[in-house]
């Protein structure tokens, strides 16, 4: 394996700084060459948008159903059947008794 070095405080700043010459020397040189070619002072003209032209020629038709159920509902007045009754509850000797239920 490659032995590993340890880097300081100084061998950090040092990486630091020729970032940042470099950095800089990269703007100056963009800034002399949009000097020195003229740069675009003026802004392009926009471009026209696009027209969409959307038409139909076919208007949707709805499928034929194969089949037609009509569901005749209770008048409002009609008797309904009564409910349930409620069973009486346990008393705690026959819940005790009961098989368990799980």
């Amino acid at each position: 394996m490659a032995e590993e070095s340890e880097e300081g405080t100084m061998g950090g700043l040092k990486k630091t700084l020729i970032g940042i010459a470099g950095t800089i020397a990269t703007a100056g040189g963009v800034y002399v060459t949009t000097l020195l070619g003229g740069g675009d002072k003026e802004a392009a003209p926009a471009a026209a948008a696009p027209v969409i032209n959307i038409t139909q020629q076919q208007a949707q038709q709805a499928a034929p159903a194969n089949k037609t159920i009509i569901v005749e509902r209770p008048a409002a007045g009609a008797a309904q059947p009564a409910p349930a009754p409620k069973p009486k509850p346990k008393t705690a000797k026959e819940e005790l008794e009961e098989a368990p239920k799980w």
